[in-house]
């Protein structure tokens, strides 16, 4: 993963004219504007970026986690999606054979307590068809089996009578067998967790599981897992998207919501407390906002963990009394805030502790660093808000005071009127109106508290399923938080995720389906900005009577071995644009060796990403052979081009 090389190598015609391994390339475009960007590199002028600018948000939105970054390939496996009440619907989940061999039906004989319902199954057939007769769960929108792989079944079954049944992955009609294997039901009233594993001999990208049998007679089945062998670090997240993430180089990791924390009714709010401990006791709940289940077997825990995978700080977002249609007053709070604290307790108490505990059985004794938690999630204007969010930060304060606490209310334009340390900052609009937003924080007071903004994107018109131009817009809208990282402590691009076949919202950062992924131009853009948390950032200056189309940064930041200057601009017209970059201050010398240009642009500005086309809008990256403290390129209309100028024994960011 990471930005990608030229090819052919002609594309870089339409970018530069600079000279590359001795051949000078003659631009395809005639620049019809000239513009000058300077930059004063002296450090007494560079001020620190936040370590923790540029994160990602995750909602469960879209089937982002359940059939998503949740490799868990069953839908429904614990049957209870249906609701409590039984008999129930099973879907996805459908019979083999017919109503004269085969009946199903939930009921409520689960052995575990907090989630009662399971599916029983009775054979009706003396003479079952070929194959038996049975239940199959397609997964979510067909199951990706490869070839040679390794999938591990496990499902809890009882039977009065000793069964032997056939657990299958197959075609989506049946008729192709990709794995198959028995396994014995014992004849007992008990319940009995079976464990199996499935070994691919093929590949089907919309395959289902089948358990089939040829014994008349009844077999109950409950909590139905498969889950392929090679998740990421074997904590349960698919591989390939996780990759994707961790190209972002993530400084923090926002959970798990977004709307999902609020509910549209408090009853299917998140709860964090049904969502840990052994996956085969999670309740699940139905997520009404984005209008599906979720076993939640992606849980409170799981989304620690997937922090500390990710090298990110975890964000905590609660749920603070308040849902979309209903609220708690804030005389009969105080429940709620205890459960936030028995969270933090999970999180950060010792394994001793009474919740610390609880997560030392889930496999991690040492606690999570959570530092950071908001209260609610765009619940500002709520008749209960600030009495609720008073009582959660008292408490929260009084238990753990190095936790930085975010409100939901914008303190950007006005100053809040309650005690916080972030505030939230959302955004979605059109593309000319966020690009024109590059100035937002430009006015605002530098004392009290820092903007968190944590969700931020081009939509609706102009964003298409992910456009170029909108990348563009929310590059430059991100050239003036990099500008303003003084006031501004945090930002992340929403959504992240979308699974092809649920796309709720759009647009969004990266879309897959169950074999496939891609980024789109908003994902990319992002790979630009990875560098600058922790960097340095200089003032610059734009002349040009095109500068109102121009939006630009410039940072100094270092790898492991060498340092950079990287400058950042943005052509947001339709216009090619002969730029110099004069640069003065550096307190090293700029080595064209090492040097590159990326580039991100294409023919059309609507121009997309696609599962057939996956890298038509990606950056593009050269050497910068005439790079140089005073240097001319050519811009692109409607590109984004970031120049990293390599410096020679550099001086300037040994403090970083």
């Amino acid at each position: 993963m990471g930005t990608k090389e030229a090819s052919p190598p002609t594309v870089l015609c339409l970018f530069f004219l600079f000279c590359l391994g001795g051949k000078c390339l003659a631009s395809e475009f005639q620049a019809t504007q000239t513009a000058t960007l300077t930059v004063d590199a002296s450090p007494q002028l560079a001020r620190k970026i936040p370590d923790t600018l540029f994160g990602i948000f995750f909602e469960e939105i879209n089937h982002a986690g359940a059939g998503g970054i949740w490799a868990e390939l069953v839908s429904n496996r614990g049957f209870e999606a249906g609701g409590p009440h039984t008999p129930s619907n099973i879907g996805p989940w459908s019979i083999i054979g017919d109503d004269s061999s085969i009946f199903v039906a939930t009921d409520r004989t689960s052995c575990f307590n907090r989630n009662i319902v399971a599916l029983r199954m009775e054979v009706l057939c003396d003479n079952c068809p070929a194959g038996g007769v049975g239940i199959y769960n397609p997964g979510f929108w067909g199951m990706n089996i490869e070839d040679g792989k390794t999938y591990n079944l496990v499902m809890y079954a009882k039977s009065p009578e000793t069964t032997d049944l056939t657990v299958s992955l197959t075609s989506a009609d049946g008729s192709q067998s990709l794995a198959s294997a028995t396994v014995t039901v014992s004849g007992t009233l008990n319940w009995t967790k079976l464990e199996q594993k499935l070994v691919a001999k093929g590949t089907n990208r919309t395959s289902r599981l089948q358990i089939t049998t040829n014994k008349k007679g009844v077999v109950w089945f409950d909590q139905v897992s498969l889950m392929p062998e090679d998740t990421y670090k074997g904590h349960g997240f698919r591989t390939e998207l996780i990759s994707m993430l961790l190209d972002l180089k993530p400084r923090f990791l926002r959970f798990p919501g977004g709307c999902f924390v609020e509910g549209d009714w408090l009853r299917n709010a998140f709860r964090w407390r049904e969502s840990i401990g052994p996956w085969e006791e999670r309740p699940g709940h139905f997520g009404d906002v984005w209008h599906y289940w979720t076993d939640d077997g992606l849980g409170y825990y799981e989304f620690l963990q997937l922090a500390e995978d990710l090298g990110a700080a975890p964000i905590w977002v609660f749920n603070n009394g308040v849902s979309h249609n209903d609220e708690v007053d804030t005389v009969a709070i105080a429940p709620f805030v205890k459960d936030v604290l028995d969270s933090l307790e999970f999180a950060r108490g010792s394994a001793n502790s009474t919740w610390g505990s609880v997560r030392a059985s889930m496999g991690h004794p040492e606690p999570f660093p959570v530092k950071y938690v908001a209260i609610g999630n765009e619940d500002c204007g709520k008749k209960f808000y600030r009495g609720n969010y008073l009582k959660f930060y008292n408490a929260i304060r009084q238990a753990y005071p190095d936790i930085q606490m975010i409100s939901n209310c914008d303190g950007s334009s006005k100053p809040l009127d309650h005690p916080a340390d972030l505030y939230d900052f959302h955004v979605y609009t059109d593309s000319k109106t966020l690009f024109n937003m590059r100035s937002t924080f430009d006015r605002t007071s530098r004392s009290g508290p820092k903007a968190f903004v944590s969700e931020y994107a081009v939509w609706r018109s102009d964003a298409g399923r992910g456009s170029l131009l909108a990348s563009l817009a929310e590059a430059a809208f991100l050239t003036g938080l990099e500008k303003n990282s003084d006031i501004v402590q945090m930002a992340s691009y929403a959504p992240l995720f979308v699974n092809d076949n649920d796309q709720t919202w759009n647009p969004d950062a990266i879309v897959f389906n169950s074999w496939q992924h891609y980024g789109t131009p908003s994902y990319w853009m992002q790979t630009l900005f990875r560098e600058s948390s922790g960097a340095m950032i200089h003032p610059i200056k734009i002349s040009s009577n095109y500068s109102g189309s121009l939006a630009a940064s410039a940072i100094t930041w270092q790898d492991s071995e060498n340092s950079f200057l990287r400058v950042k601009v943005v052509n947001f017209g339709s216009d090619a644009v002969s730029l110099t970059i004069s640069t003065s201050g550096l307190q090293a010398s700029v080595n064209a060796l090492g040097s590159t240009a990326t580039v991100l642009t294409s023919g059309n500005v609507m121009d997309e990403n696609s599962f057939s086309n996956p890298n038509k809008v990606v950056p593009v990256k050269s050497e910068l052979s005439n790079a140089a403290e005073q240097m001319q390129v050519t811009l692109a209309p409607h590109s984004f081009s970031s120049f990293d100028l390599a410096l020679a024994q550099s001086k300037l960011i040994a403090e970083m």
